[in-house]
Formats: structure tokens, sequence, C-alpha cells
């Protein structure tokens, strides 16, 4: 197939030929072809747990309104996928395909893994806008609810896969998607990403978004409440933009569209520089957002984590920025780095929550910011504090072999109210189950 043997190459010489951040190793090494995976020792609850999380991840691939094959599901009492994390959860379990079930009508991972970001291709609107949801009940598009890029994850994926009709249609998309972003939220003209409610950054019941709308507008992603400290200027999704477009610069380059590449590494740089000159606050060594009166708003939040998350630090010339967040931040045990690491706010952060309600990012301990953290730990050299927090995170999902959205970050006891069955959890395990059997680095 000439358009395979072609991208073959090109993705082959498409790091190599910009200088571009890294790209992301997400999967670590690919699994094998065993039924299971080297357990950390011989207790048999690892192998039931492992193989209850891939039948939670079976049973939660379902065909969605709006688009005609199946997708994974987020689960539990989230019946459909989301921008800000079902791509990444298909490209997390795309790794596992030799552990599934195989058969005649069983989608595999690795189809999921398509699915989950065609999903959202399939259903932009014409001016380039994507679903922030697309769910059982309805397509949503009242918020932009991004964290990791779709624009990365689809890279990964077609990096990995070599699949030209995909990495054709991702690059198209997402060039739209950036478009829309650009035209619609910038409306502050700075060059950074606005925030315009609560759901835009998938973070509900935080307060981060006190007082502030949980939707948009008229259900519209173009419109921010007449509220006078809004629009706000966004870290979190500004580091979104910018990890987007570093894979389109990737994907332009393995598409033999070089000046594009070179357009998309500079606007890249440029969004890069904006969030460390506008929206790091060296005082506190963390990131907020900055109101539309110029004002942080200062709850540390997991915000922080997701800039790191894209890499927007840079390890050697940002080093001073990295070691200050690491230190009083991220590994503060007083902060996020509690006994179940990360905390969706610091713990001694005067926001913080408690008790811990349900579906809450006002500190609770977020299955899905544990699924995020191997695109970013190991990138800055902590391998070791990487694979305690994977130990801290399989020993309590094992407990109870129950697959849930939160836990409590002392106890490391999951919130009861929502029934299990919740991908990212079960993603989380098998995830870091399989890297806590590879043996650590050095």
């Amino acid at each position: 197939m000439k358009r395979r043997e072609f991208l073959t190459t090109t993705l082959q010489a498409a790091t190599c030929a910009l200088a571009l951040p890294a790209l992301r190793t997400y999967a670590g090494t690919a699994p094998s072809s065993a039924a299971h995976p080297r357990f950390p020792d011989n207790n048999p609850r690892w192998k039931s747990t492992w193989d209850a999380a891939l039948a939670v991840l079976a049973g939660n691939i379902k065909t969605v309104p709006g688009y005609s094959k199946p997708v994974l599901l987020e689960g539990s009492v989230y019946p459909g996928v989301w921008q800000e994390c079902g791509p990444q959860e298909g490209l997390v379990y795309s790794q596992f395909n030799a552990f599934a079930a195989q058969g005649e009508g069983i989608v595999s991972p690795l189809a999921a893994a398509r699915n989950n970001h065609m999903v959202f291709f399939a259903n932009q609107r014409e001016d380039g806008q994507l679903p922030a949801s697309v769910k059982m009940s309805e397509t949503g598009y009242g918020q932009i609810q991004m964290v990791v890029p779709i624009a990365a994850t689809a890279w990964e994926l077609a990096h990995a896969t070599g699949d030209s009709e995909f990495l054709e249609t991702a690059y198209t998309s997402c060039s739209r998607w950036d478009a829309w972003l650009r035209k619609y939220r910038d409306t502050r003209k700075t060059g950074l990403v606005e925030g315009f409610c609560t759901y835009d950054t998938g973070h509900d019941n935080s307060p981060r978004w006190k007082d502030i709308p949980n939707r948009c507008p008229d259900a519209d992603a173009r419109k921010s409440p007449q509220i006078a400290s809004m629009p706000r200027l966004c870290p979190d999704l500004s580091a979104t933009v910018y990890g987007g477009r570093v894979a389109l610069a990737h994907m332009a380059q393995a598409l033999g569209k070089k000046n594009e590449a070179d357009r998309w590494k500079a606007d890249a740089e440029h969004i890069r520089r904006l969030i460390l000159t506008k929206l790091y606050c060296p005082e506190d060594a963390a990131f907020y957002d900055l109101d539309a009166q110029n004002n942080f708003v200062r709850v540390r939040s997991d915000v922080i984590s997701r800039v790191l998350g894209e890499h927007v630090v840079d390890p050697v010339q940002d080093r001073h920025i990295f070691e200050a967040v690491w230190t009083r931040q991220i590994h503060n045990p007083k902060a996020f780095w509690a006994t179940y690491p990360l905390t969706s706010i610091a713990e001694d952060d005067p926001a913080f929550v408690r008790p811990i309600p349900r579906n809450s990012w006002g500190g609770a301990t977020q299955a899905l910011t544990a699924l995020r953290t191997p695109r970013w730990m190991p990138f800055y050299g902590k391998d070791a504090e990487l694979r305690h927090m994977m130990t801290q995170w399989v020993e309590a999902i094992s407990r109870h072999t129950e697959f849930r959205q939160q836990m409590d970050p002392e106890t490391g006891d999951f919130t009861q109210k929502d029934p299990s069955g919740y991908s990212p959890a079960a993603l989380v395990y098998l995830d870091f189950i399989h890297r806590l059997g590879t043996p650590a680095k050095g």
C-alpha cells in the first residue's frame, strides 16, 4: 500500500526533521502476548483485578447516536465519551490489544481507540467546533471541555499504527479545531485560551470555578457569561492548545507539509511562552487563571499538573520553574503529594473541600489525573515517584476490585455514591500494573 509505505517513512523522519518537543512514549513498553503481565507478587488479587478491569472495559464498549462504530464509554454514571479524556482512554486501551478477548463481533482495543477519536471528528461542525461530548442522550457543544489534546493522542495513535487515512483525517479536523479556538476563545486577543464556564475544563464542583456557571450561556461555547471577571485566561486550556500544536507540527511533517509544520511549531512556542510569562506566579510556584480584571484566581488546583502534562515547562531552560513547582506543590506532602497522590486541590489550600462529595474536583484524588501522569512524570525524570504513585493506586483499587472515579487522598477509600465500572479507573489499574511489571530505569 503506497500510502502506508509513505507514511511509515515520513513518520520515522518527522521527529528528526524538526527541532520539535519530544513525542510522548505514553505506553512505555508494549504488552506481551501473555495472558497477563508480571504482577508485583503472587497474591491472586492482582490477576482477579486485572481480569475484572478488562471485563469492565469490554462491557463499556457501546455505540452512541451520531456515530456507527462502537466506542469505549466513560462508564459508571457517564454514558458517553468526552473530549477531555475519551481519546486518551482509547489510546491507553489500545496498548492492551494482546490481552483482550478476540473473536468475531468483538471490538478490539485498537479499533476502539480509533473510534474514540473518529467519533469527535465525525461530529465536527462546519465552523470547526468539535463536540465536548458524545453521549447516549445528546451530542454536546455547550462547552469545550478539553484537557489532553485530541491532536496529541491522534498523532500518537497514527504514529503507532501507520494508519495514513486516520492521520490525514486527524490533521484536517484538529487544524480546524485550532482555528475555531483562535476565533472564539481569544476574545481578549492575548494569544492564550479563555475559559467561559466550569465545564470547559471538566472541573465539576471545583472551587476554582466558584460562582461561575457550569455551562456557557444558551449552551453555546462561543458565549461567555456577562460577569465582570469573565472570561479568564486559563493555563490548562492554553497548555492543551500548545500540546495540540506540537502534535500538529509532527502530523504536518509526516504528511510532507513542511511549511505548515514550521508554522505549527512557531505557534506552539508562542503560546508556551505566554503561559509562562502571564499565568505563572513565582511567589506561589503555581499556575493560575487570570480573570478579566487581571487578577489571579488563587486556587491551587490540578491545573498545575495539566500544564506539566503537555511539557509546557522545558526541563532545561525552565528548570527553575519546574523545580519550584515540583518541590513546593506537586511533591509537597502538604499540598498535592498526599498518601494517595495527586489531589485535585492542594490539601493545604483553604479551598480544599471536606467532607468529599461525589464527582468533586474540590480535593479528591481523581482517576483521570492518575491516568495522565505517565504523560509527564518520566519526561521530567520522576520515574521513582511515578512508581510510588502507581503502587498506591493499584493497592487501593485491588482492595475491593472496584473501579470508581475518585478516592480520599489520605485513606485511599473510593467514593461509594456512584456504581463501579468507571473506565478510567480500570485503565489506571491495567496501565499501572503493566508499568510496575517493567523493570525500573537505572
